[in-house]
This record gives C-alpha cells, sequence and structure tokens, in this order.
C-alpha cells in the first residue's frame, strides 16, 4: 500500500453550493477571532449582583443554538471589578472547563464567568453560524489539548492556536445560514415532541382516577359509570422470571431483559437477546399476547415496577428473573392495560411498596396489592385508542426528529473540510 503524503490535505468539500470554486485555507482560530475569558465578581458584595448585564454560566449552554437570557445578571460596577468583558451578539460561547465544548451563540449582548473561552469573530473574516457548526471539530480540540491536575482546561492562548480549513466569507455565510435553518427545524420538531410528551403526562393523570376517586377528572364523551377498584392480586396471576448463567446468553432463544422495558410501554420483539432455554423452561415462562412485564428489580429507583405490554404471542420467549409476568384473568383492553400502569396512581403505590437495598425491588405480593380503577370494557377500548394515538403521534415526531438529526450529522460530514 502507497504511503499517503500527508503534505496533501484536502482543500475542498465534499458537498459544495453552486458558484464556488476556490480552495478553503488552513487558518489559526485566533486569526479569524478574539479568543476572550469571562470572570465573576464577588458573591459576597451585592453591589456587584442583579443589575443589566447578562452573566452566563456553563450549567446553562445546552442543547439551544442562541441564548438571550441568563440565570444571574451582574452590574457595571461587578463587571469592572472582574476579568469578565462585554462580548457582542454573534459570539461563540466555549465551555473550556470539565464539560469542555458546549456552545451557543449571543444573541444579546452578555458576559461569561471564567468557565468559557469564546469566541468574537471577526465580521470581515468568520460567519458565527459557520464557526458554531463546527461544535465537533471545536470541542475535540479542547478535550485533546485542555490539561490542569485537578480538572481539564483549555486555554485561550491554546484556543487561538487551533488550525481550522475555511473558504472565502461569502462561502462561510452561505455554509452559515443552511445550517442555521437546518438547527431551528430540528428546535421546531423538539419542541413539538416535548410538547406532545407533557400533554400526555398531564392526559395520564387527569384520564385515570386519582386516589378515592370514582371517574376521572377528564373523561371521554358517552361515559357515566364509576369504575371498579380492583386489587392485581384479584384479577390476575404472577410469575418471576428466570436468571440465566453466563454461558446460556447470546445464543438460543428470545429473551426479554429489563431494557427491554425501560422507558417503553411495549416490548418490542425485534431486537431482543437470546437466552438458551429448555422446552420446559419455555413453557414454564412464556410469553402471550396481553401479559404485561414488570421490572422486579432496578438500581435506578425510578425504574422498579414500570411495566411494558406483550402485544402479540411470543413462542419460545423467556424473561429475565429481574421481571414478573402479570397475566390477566379478566377481560382487559390490551392498550388500556398499557397506559393504566403508567399512570400516577398506579406508579405512586408502585413506588410507596417498593423496598432497597443494593437495588430498589418490588415483590409479586406488593403488586397484588396495587389497585386499579376498571371502567366498563368499552370505556376501556376508547382510553387504551386515545393513548395508541398518542403514543404513534410521539413516535412519529421522533423518528422526524432523529432523522433530521442524522441527515445534520451528514451534511456536517460533507460540508467541512
Amino acid at each position: 500500500m502507497a504511503k499517503i503524503d500527508d503534505s496533501v490535505k484536502k482543500k475542498v468539500p465534499e458537498l459544495r453550493f453552486p458558484g464556488f470554486t476556490d480552495d478553503w485555507e488552513e487558518r489559526k482560530l485566533g486569526e479569524l477571532s478574539n479568543i476572550v475569558g469571562g470572570g465573576t465578581p464577588s458573591t459576597s458584595n451585592p453591589e456587584y449582583w442583579d443589575g443589566d448585564i447578562d452573566w452566563y454560566a456553563p450549567a446553562e449552554i445546552g442543547e439551544q443554538s442562541y441564548v438571550s437570557k441568563s440565570k444571574k445578571t451582574i452590574t457595571e460596577l461587578g463587571l469592572k471589578k472582574s476579568s469578565a468583558r462585554i462580548l457582542p451578539v454573534g459570539t461563540v460561547l466555549f465551555t473550556s472547563r470539565a464539560g469542555i465544548g458546549n456552545t451557543a451563540i449571543l444573541a444579546k449582548e452578555a458576559t461569561t464567568n471564567q468557565g468559557f473561552q469564546s469566541i468574537v469573530p471577526d465580521q470581515n473574516k468568520l460567519d458565527s453560524y459557520f464557526i458554531f457548526s463546527r461544535t465537533n471539530e471545536l470541542k475535540r480540540y479542547g478535550e485533546v489539548t485542555g490539561a490542569g491536575s485537578t480538572f481539564v482546561e483549555v486555554s485561550g492562548k491554546q484556543m487561538s492556536k487551533m488550525s481550522i480549513m475555511v473558504p472565502e466569507l461569502s462561502e462561510q455565510q452561505k455554509i452559515g445560514s443552511f445550517f442555521k435553518q437546518l438547527d431551528d427545524t430540528i428546535a421546531l420538531h423538539q419542541r413539538k415532541l416535548d410538547l406532545l410528551k407533557e400533554q400526555k403526562k398531564g392526559y395520564l393523570q387527569k384520564m385515570f382516577p386519582k386516589n378515592g376517586a370514582k371517574v376521572p377528572e377528564l373523561r371521554l364523551a358517552g361515559f357515566a359509570d364509576d369504575w371498579e377498584e380492583r386489587k392485581l392480586g384479584e384479577i390476575g396471576t404472577f410469575k418471576n422470571g428466570m436468571n440465566f448463567g453466563k454461558s446460556a446468553m447470546g445464543h438460543g432463544s428470545p429473551f426479554v431483559n429489563l431494557q427491554n422495558i425501560f422507558g417503553k410501554n411495549i416490548i418490542d420483539d425485534s431486537n431482543l437477546e437470546l437466552a438458551e432455554s429448555t422446552l420446559k423452561q419455555k413453557k414454564d415462562y412464556s410469553l402471550i399476547k396481553g401479559d404485561v412485564l414488570f421490572i422486579r428489580s432496578s438500581v435506578k429507583p425510578s425504574g422498579v415496577g414500570e411495566a411494558a405490554l406483550v402485544t402479540k404471542d411470543l413462542p419460545n420467549t423467556t424473561y429475565s428473573g429481574f421481571i414478573i409476568r402479570f397475566r390477566s384473568e379478566i377481560d382487559m383492553d390490551d392498550n388500556f392495560k398499557r397506559f393504566v400502569f403508567g399512570s400516577k396512581k398506579v406508579r405512586n403505590q408502585i413506588i410507596a411498596r417498593a423496598t432497597s437495598s443494593a437495588n430498589t425491588n418490588i415483590n409479586q405480593d406488593s403488586l397484588g396489592l396495587i389497585q386499579i380503577g376498571l371502567p366498563s370494557f368499552e370505556e376501556q377500548q376508547k382510553i387504551g385508542s386515545f393513548f395508541k394515538h398518542l403514543d404513534d403521534t410521539i413516535a412519529l415526531h421522533q423518528r422526524k426528529l432523529d432523522l433530521l438529526k442524522e441527515q445534520k450529522k451528514g451534511f456536517l460530514q460533507k460540508m467541512f473540510v
């Protein structure tokens, strides 16, 4: 294999806007911008705080592209009594200590504490969103370059030495504008998704009766009868799963583990692990349509008792010893089961009855005492159908969001040198 000459570097991106043909140039970040650190006025002097100047801490820099209102503010006097400086609109905030590389663009003049080395672009040489879109490169450089005995930190001097490939300003602006539009679309879809999840949370609280109530606060039209209060132990049976040795894992028949339940309410059989099980075990630990699997033991306390519905018969499939199977002996709508066990009333009962040692646990006896409200089968179907539609809509928005993020990842790889 011929050795590649390291001196020959790629000078144009794989994907480019029409009208641009010139090679990109290698420049130092400090040649294209000023790198500005931050500072903190004395926290014991009230004259320095609650002023008109926004003052950012690293924890405030998250998923959003633009920031325009900080949690804390300082006064003019506070600014003078610290090493902080006013940063103009368009500055790319860059966290330079533990948690290196979180970025955001200032949409309003502000300053920061000393946890930043912020990039103030020279408007004649560097586009703000162009450099902001290169967060992954900035982060990687900061993590590799940063040093410190107590914690990793990258200095402004180090940041200014970072080499980047850049085109002429007009092409930078075109690229920056493209990624801004893409980020705005992603943010819009994220807000829609978050809103739908909040709506679902609200409906789960209002469409199932609270403690002591015989009807829910919010009800679908056409239903007026009281719900019947039943204990799970009265309406079905429980069975703990089985534990497999290390040598039995990774081959054999499908096996439901905790990860197939956490954060879900249905069992997706398309990505199950495998475990070597006998014919008797397959029979004893069978899974059929309508079964509900509860997490029996969880490192995370909030995970105990999470439940997921088995939506179809799963022949030859077994389940983990950290799971309890509930099999209803009365007619219950499957989709109703899928959501009733995520309602606040049921979750509160499970958390209250769970015990803690190394893990947080719930057993069959405790689950058997959990009380749920049961409306008529027809109302169960309506409620189940309502929440299924809501979950399907959430899943659709999640897929759209994931696709947009994947597209962005692809563009980032192809549109920069």
